[in-house]
């Protein structure tokens, strides 16, 4: 994943899915699996977010 548009369509697929897992949250006694599916997809697109920057300046 070394494009600029690689990694932007791997963001795309990020969020997707941090949208259908932040769905399945319920209101109540939140599953600690789901929150780590949503941590870790928020993880890796914060660290993508960040890359993407560095190719543009860079």
């Amino acid at each position: 994943m070394n494009t600029a548009d690689d990694i932007k369509k791997r963001m795309a697929e990020l969020e997707i899915l941090i949208r259908e897992t932040k769905e399945r949250l319920p209101a109540h006694s939140t599953k600690p699996p789901v929150m780590m599916d949503l941590l870790a997809c928020e993880d890796e697109y914060d660290a993508l977010r960040k890359k993407l920057a560095d190719l543009k300046n860079g």
